[in-house]
């Protein structure tokens, strides 16, 4: 007589059980898929795009060519007033804005660890030092203290994207915070503690790797917030300078045409309507992914 025996299924790996709370957020995969599209495109743009950002032709406010009335398939979403192809600007645009994302969001989050860690594991009057500049940096509007420091720093794309980082600072400085507070009741800390482990190793080694997952969440929208900060910033005047092809920029620049020339404000517009939703949804399935209160 013989029987049966069901083997039970082996147990996910951490990879294999992210992507599988991750993946069951369809939102958060279509984000994912655009955002790698736009990223290749932003890489490989000197192949990718079909002219060069600052090449200019005759005939100026050409239509795209699925309103074919005066259009040419050579520029597949038109030229705009100076006869520069917008979808090839659009394309070195994106590399603009996702490295000024990408830096901006970096220097935030590292200053914002180190901050936090240094509040929430202290406490007492460095806490409070720290916090109270918090406060104030977060009593005043952040798109208005970013054009304070342009207006203060100059004009640029590197001091658009330093002005960036410092108003997104805060964020990051308070969730590490709070975050090292919530770890540091911990048994291990204790533990650690007691073992004669240093604050440098408790803070870093111990501490840190336990508050990532809401760090890498918020770093994902702050991306979004940065890409949209600047592009205001280049709206004002007050980040990329022109010819350098920005999204904001290329929206002041097409202003006075809106009602002649729809196509030279509407991509632009969407291009960063598109790409901050695509961070959106992609923070929100990182969030499903990595919060354990969130898994079923």
């Amino acid at each position: 007589m013989t029987t049966n025996t069901v083997s039970a299924p082996a147990p996910r790996t951490p990879i294999q059980e992210f992507w599988h709370y991750f993946s069951s957020n369809k939102g958060a995969v279509a984000g994912l898929v655009f955002i790698v599209l736009i990223c290749f495109m932003a890489v490989f743009a000197d192949v990718v795009a079909p002219h060069s950002p600052s090449a200019q032709v005759r005939d100026a406010l050409l239509l795209p060519p699925a309103w074919l009335d005066g259009g040419s398939w050579s520029y597949l979403l038109g030229t705009d007033d100076v006869g520069r192809d917008i979808f090839s600007r659009l394309i070195y645009g994106a590399r603009l804005s996702l490295s000024v994302g990408a830096f901006a969001v970096t220097i935030s989050l590292v200053i914002g660890i180190l901050l936090g860690l240094v509040a929430g594991y202290f406490k007492g009057v460095v806490d409070i030092c720290i916090m109270r500049l918090v406060d104030i940096m977060l009593a005043m509007p952040s798109l208005l203290l970013a054009i304070a420091i342009v207006a203060i720093l100059g004009p640029s794309i590197f001091n658009a994207a330093l002005a960036i980082s410092l108003v997104s600072l805060p964020n990051y400085v308070r969730l590490t915070r709070a975050a090292t507070m919530a770890e540091m009741s911990r048994d291990y800390v204790t533990s650690s503690r007691v073992l004669g482990a240093s604050p440098l190793r408790l803070m870093f080694v111990c501490i840190l790797p336990n508050c990532l997952a809401p760090l890498i969440v918020q770093a994902t929208l702050g991306f979004s917030s940065a890409i949209l900060d600047m592009a205001a910033l280049g709206f004002l005047g007050l980040g990329a300078q022109p010819p350098t092809p920005e999204w904001g920029s290329m929206l002041a620049d097409a202003l006075q045409f809106v009602q002649r020339a729809w196509w030279v404000v509407t991509f632009p517009g969407l291009m960063i309507l598109i790409t901050v939703l695509a961070f959106n949804l992609m923070g929100d399935g990182l969030r499903d992914a990595l919060d354990p209160k969130l898994k079923q």
